[in-house]
């Protein structure tokens, strides 16, 4: 990481090396908060809207108050992203219950935590091919939607960890979870999508996937080009016999997968409806539409 980035907390800056919160945060002692995970291309947030109100949906959801108006709450990431001079970036937006006691009663937090990370990232994207991963189907369940439902981006990513884990022992680069009936729910921090006889199929929301916003934009994308695209149960069946699978997610972009459990994918590469997607969605980062300018018109970092 470069030297001398500042990190926001709380409405102030301190340089990452003294970056600190209390031992007694619940967001250390319990998980107990909300993220999100943003990019920037070219001095342009992508999606950042999207970003904020998923974030306060998150926070609803556990009865956390964020303590920013979300308009206040995007002026404080293109704040701290032009205080560290960045155009491409990778931002971690935190929202936590705050400093209380070693119980779990969140009552006993006076006030949240807010904690904005920006560091530089370039994009994966280009005229290259997306890179191709090699994955396993994990023993390890995705938490129900009637309990610590993955719709909410939350601190707690054990149940991903512990499938990541599984992935690392294989010699793989990351792992499919199912969700509690047996159906494709999601990998450990991207949303999958397959491909077959030209139609493309992603997991339902029932299954317990986080509702991505590149999974989002993917969707778009796919019926701005005509491609068919059906939100559903997918078996493990289903996702073996594929002609093609990809991966999806904020950080990640789009990453073809080669193999899964051993059986290969298709070919084994990266099919032409992944490249052809990996493309376009290369292209829609880069417009205007998608993302809010971090500095005013030929403004320099």
């Amino acid at each position: 990481m470069v030297k001398g980035l500042l990190v926001y907390i709380n409405g102030r800056f301190v340089d990452k090396s003294k970056a600190a919160v209390s031992v007694f945060d619940h967001g250390l002692l319990y998980g107990d908060g909300v993220f999100e995970g943003i990019r920037v291309y070219g001095g342009s947030v992508f999606r950042l809207a999207d970003h904020i109100d998923r974030l306060f949906d998150s926070a609803k959801s556990i009865h956390l108050n964020v303590p920013l108006t979300k308009r206040e709450m995007t002026g404080a990431v293109l704040e701290t992203l032009r205080a560290n001079h960045l155009r491409d970036a990778y931002v971690r937006l935190i929202v936590t219950r705050g400093t209380g006691d070693l119980g779990v009663d969140p009552a006993l937090c006076k006030a949240p935590t807010l904690i904005i990370i920006t560091e530089p990232m370039s994009s994966a994207l280009g005229p290259k091919e997306p890179r191709v991963v090699r994955l396993i189907m994990s023993s390890v369940r995705r938490d129900s939607v009637a309990a610590t439902t993955h719709e909410i981006k939350s601190l707690n990513y054990l149940n991903s960890i512990l499938a990541k884990v599984e992935a690392n022992n294989a010699g793989a680069d990351d792992a499919v979870l199912l969700d509690q009936r047996g159906f494709v729910s999601e990998a450990s921090v991207t949303n999958i999508f397959l491909v077959k006889a030209g139609s493309i199929s992603t997991p339902s929301p029932a299954s317990g996937i986080l509702h991505g916003i590149t999974r989002a934009r993917i969707i778009s994308i796919c019926t701005a080009l005509g491609i068919n695209v059906q939100e559903r149960d997918v078996t493990p069946f289903d996702l073996i016999t594929a002609d093609e699978v990809f991966l999806a997610g904020t950080k990640s972009e789009i990453v073809a997968v080669g193999t899964i459990g051993g059986t290969t994918i298709g070919a084994g590469g990266v099919g032409p409806v992944t490249k052809t997607l990996y493309q376009e969605f290369g292209r829609m980062v880069q417009r205007a539409e998608e993302g809010t300018p971090v500095y005013g018109r030929g403004a320099k970092p």
